[in-house]
């Protein structure tokens, strides 16, 4: 099967050959393990809504998702959120330095969020 785009008939096929986790034995920490995205995406929301920044907690849910997914967890992440909620993802993915490195891609065209940004820095 060919991953050249994320979509519904093969998100969860792309999802398991990245995945590596030699902890993980049973179907449900391989859901855990994919549920930090709904996390990261409802903290994101919760941000976007209510201003409130969980900045921690989400850097937590994103390093736990590189180390069981690596470079792949990126375009899950991207396919799963919605595009308001990209900026401030992309913030915290240069902040971890997790951007791909490829020639020019749609990640390069979204503007990164100032407020996400001030604060990764004072971290």
């Amino acid at each position: 099967m060919r991953f050249d785009e994320l979509n519904d008939s093969n998100y969860m096929l792309f999802a398991i050959k990245f995945y590596n986790n030699p902890q993980a034995v049973t179907k449900d920490d391989f859901e855990d393990d994919l549920k930090r995205i709904r996390y990261v995406k409802k903290l994101l929301k919760k941000y976007k809504k209510e201003g409130i920044l969980k900045a921690h907690l989400i850097l937590n849910h994103l390093i736990l998702l590189f180390n069981v997914f690596d470079d792949a967890a990126v375009p899950l992440l991207f396919y799963n959120l919605d595009q308001d909620l990209w900026p401030s993802l992309k913030s915290f993915l240069m902040f971890l330095n997790r951007l791909p490195e490829y020639p020019k891609t749609q990640i390069d065209d979204i503007e990164q969020d100032q407020y996400c940004i001030s604060i990764l820095n004072s971290i």
